[in-house]
């Protein structure tokens, strides 16, 4: 402890060289240490972003800056485009620097536009969120099955590595078996080795979204929609532990007793179960739409499976 009261942040030596001479582990320095202003502010306009965005997810970081402005909090653009960076948000508009896959990583085609989902494990899909905590933010990955909106599995992490994501989607595969098709964003995390080879030893399709399409993956985005509005902006969780307890609740409220007005008012789970009541179909007439019940996609014509096909609810 007396050896730990040593280390000065404000010295010209870094902390790793003085953690080093001094025999302290990094870890405990970093422990003691009260948060930064900056980091307290960060957590702060992190927060509101989340809740922005999650409400008008077309925002981006110029409109997002002046409806900080217009809250009180004077941010620059560059600030919120970092801290929108780092929570892994992206307007769903059309757009260059959107959902920027590894350089070095594969990118498959989108496969799901015009396909009619009539069956469970026709279609997977997956996506990442962030969550706000009182004092931090985890990320949020689940993998969601297209026909019964059913949460197949989800874990979370504190940063944006692939392995969470790989843990869900071993998780899912363990549990529900293997999908035709699963279906991610551009994204590191899914464009990763660790996670398509998943998917290929599977034998499983791999689909993609179109660059700044986030649309393409709607049913997943909606889902963040309801879980952030219905549990945990709601709840305000504290720690990660308070949201990990929390959201294993909320899922399974979720999938076992929500009623889905999309699925004639049945629950995920019953559809996955009975493979009756379920659907979904992505046409891409004046910009991608999910086909409700009955409803006309051209002059004359029906949508072969818009009475499998209902909207999310």
């Amino acid at each position: 402890m007396i050896r730990q009261g040593w280390i000065d942040a404000s010295d010209g030596v870094s902390i790793v060289r003085q953690c080093e001479l001094t025999g302290v582990s990094r870890a405990t320095v970093y422990a003691h240490r009260k948060p930064s202003t900056e980091d307290v502010s960060d957590l702060l306009i992190c927060g509101l972003i989340d809740e922005i965005y999650t409400r008008l997810p077309f925002y981006g970081s110029r409109r997002m800056v002046v409806e900080l402005r217009n809250r009180g909090h004077e941010v620059n653009r560059k600030c919120v485009q970092r801290l929108m960076r780092d929570m892994g948000l992206a307007a769903m508009a059309p757009g260059p620097h959107t959902s920027r896959p590894h350089p070095q990583h594969k990118v498959y085609p989108y496969l799901l536009r015009g396909l009619p989902i009539t069956r469970p494990n026709q279609v997977w899909s997956t996506d990442i969120t962030y969550i706000r905590l009182a004092r931090g933010f985890c990320y949020l990955v689940a993998i969601i099955d297209w026909y019964s909106r059913k949460v197949l599995s989800w874990r979370l992490s504190n940063t944006m590595e692939a392995s969470f994501c790989v843990d869900c989607l071993e998780e899912a595969v363990r549990q529900y078996g293997r999908p035709e098709i699963f279906n991610s964003d551009q994204g590191v995390q899914f464009t990763a080795e660790a996670f398509t080879s998943v998917l290929k030893r599977e034998g499983i399709t791999i689909s993609m979204d179109g660059r700044g399409r986030a649309f393409d993956n709607i049913f997943v985005e909606r889902l963040w929609r309801t879980v952030k509005y219905e549990d945990v902006y709601i709840k305000g969780y504290a720690t990660p532990v308070d949201l990990m307890l929390g959201l294993t609740e909320y899922f399974a409220f979720y999938n076992n007793e929500r009623p889905h007005q999309a699925l004639a008012n049945e629950t995920p789970a019953t559809v996955y179960r009975t493979r009756q009541g379920g659907g979904a179909l992505i046409v891409d007439k004046f910009g991608p739409r999910v086909i409700s019940p009955g409803e006309s996609v051209g002059s004359g014509q029906r949508c072969s499976a818009a009475s499998e096909a209902p909207a999310i609810a």
